[in-house]
């Protein structure tokens, strides 16, 4: 099941919600985070996050269960001549719920809003040859280039990121008047 994010939802949540942060960057992902990821370290982002969720900030999560096993959010740009664009961002899937859909599931719940809010054009990046690359290729998404050494790892190593974006299914690009 998915479910959008409310901070007050964040909050019942927040054991679940820190266990796969820092599940995820100890399995290895790339998503700004070093390893090892302490658990007040990951129930104090998750609550920044919730403070920052409105119109412009909206997430995700995947449940099985009462357990949270993914998450997604999507970042939408304020300036006035950018409010057609997101961002996706922090796309987690927890290691031993993979390959169940759940990212594609998460993908498909941020395309829909999206388009309800009238973005037309999406955005992301990712580690350059991680499995994630290949999920957004698969799902659809263009890749745009790689810039060399852009974030490190979990382990503090410099890795190249892949800039990837996306038109929301159905959405137009909104050529002005």
């Amino acid at each position: 099941m998915i479910s959008a994010l409310t901070p007050a939802a964040v909050e019942d949540h927040l054991p679940g919600l820190s266990a796969l942060l820092a599940d995820t960057v100890t399995g290895g992902a790339s998503i700004g985070f070093l390893a090892p990821m302490p658990p007040d370290a990951a129930a104090a982002w998750w609550r920044a996050v919730a403070g920052r969720l409105g119109e412009d900030h909206l997430a995700w999560a995947a449940h099985d269960g009462d357990r949270v096993v993914g998450t997604v959010q999507l970042v939408r740009a304020t300036a006035p001549n950018s409010r057609h664009r997101g961002d996706v961002a922090k796309l987690m899937v927890h290691p031993d719920a993979r390959g169940r859909g759940l990212a594609r599931a998460l993908l498909e719940a941020v395309d829909s809003r999206a388009r309800e809010l009238g973005v037309t054009l999406l955005v992301l990046d990712t580690e350059t040859g991680s499995p994630a690359e290949t999920l957004y290729e698969k799902a659809g998404w263009t890749r745009v280039g790689e810039i060399p050494d852009y974030a490190l790892d979990p382990h503090g190593r410099p890795h190249p990121t892949t800039v990837f974006w996306k038109r929301p299914t159905g959405s137009r690009p909104n050529l002005g008047a």
